[in-house]
């Protein structure tokens, strides 16, 4: 028997009385697996967000297993693009819920794995029993405060927009090498206009309308990110983003930087060691040559986590 399923079939394992969920939340449908501790669990269906399912699962599961209507109900699931809306509303039923981080749940490697939403959801259940029993078995992700996670869409959206920017120009200079014209102005310049109006004339009817549609795409990216860059601008004028102002003091580190570094990094998460900030900026150690040299391998751009 596996250690998954010998940790559910051990009474000893689980509080008495006490009742564990383990989410698989889906696009259209969330798989439910609930316990006791023991070896029984009940497995359930829900429409993907239907909070009062979830809640009817709940109340089912207890009776079955006839715990006490005061019994605590521990639940888990994985972070994902769902974020912390449904942690809240279970913390808010008095739900012990946790977030986890789906790397860190443990796989073997050395056997064929059968990947269905019934095996997941036993897994995830199993690894919550063994949680609340002590064992160290993945990592906990840490929840921001809904103002905390609120405050990190700015700079998040600034970072895709800039992304859209660089697309629609690249785009915009592709299309023109194709006729060999290769501007030597910054494409959506102040300089492009002029420069636009004398080649224009070049190009074919359908070409030359796609790339004014592109031009119009560029320009109202280009407007959006002004439009982040003043509010920016704006809150540190006005004193309401005084870490960032703190970090800004810094040579090399400017609103941009600061921001990401306050909102992302240290407003709000704790690391225990350099180990622990390392993995969240997404640094890698690597073993090279002797086993004394290790070597950090940096992404070219850091993954931002939930």
């Amino acid at each position: 028997m596996s250690t998954a399923r010998t940790a559910l079939h051990r009474k000893d394992t689980a509080k008495p009385g006490d009742l564990y969920l383990s989410f698989e939340l889906g696009d259209k449908s969330w798989k439910l697996t609930i316990g006791d501790g023991g070896g029984a669990v009940s497995r359930y269906t829900v429409a993907a967000g239907d909070k009062s399912g979830v809640a009817d699962c709940i109340v089912r599961a207890g009776k079955r297993f006839k715990t006490s209507a005061r019994a605590q109900v521990h639940s888990c699931y994985e972070a994902g693009r769902d974020g912390w809306w449904l942690h809240r509303w279970l913390t808010g039923l008095g739900v012990d819920d946790i977030v986890v981080d789906a790397a860190s749940i443990e796989v073997n490697r050395r056997a064929r794995r059968a990947k269905t939403d019934r095996l997941d959801g036993e897994k995830l259940l199993t690894m919550l029993v063994r949680h609340h029993h002590g064992e160290h078995v993945w990592s906990v992700v840490r929840e921001p405060t809904a103002s905390q996670e609120d405050e990190r869409r700015e700079h998040r959206e600034f970072e895709r927009l800039t992304h859209e920017r660089t697309a629609h120009t690249n785009r915009i200079g592709s299309l023109l090498v194709l006729h060999n014209l290769r501007p030597g102005v910054p494409i959506g310049g102040r300089k492009w206009a002029s420069w636009w109006t004398r080649h224009r004339e070049q190009l074919g009817q359908k070409l030359r309308a796609e790339i004014e549609r592109e031009l119009v795409r560029l320009a109202l990216v280009k407007e959006q990110v002004r439009q982040i860059e003043a509010a920016r601008q704006a809150e540190l004028q006005d004193g309401r983003q005084p870490i960032v102002a703190q970090l800004m003091r810094l040579v090399g580190i400017g609103a941009k930087g600061a921001s990401v570094l306050v909102h992302e990094i240290f407003g709000w998460r704790q690391f225990a060691n350099r180990r622990e900030l390392a993995g969240c900026l997404g640094v890698a150690p690597t073993l090279q040559g002797l086993p004394q040299q290790v070597e950090c391998v940096y992404p070219s751009s850091l993954p931002v986590r939930s």
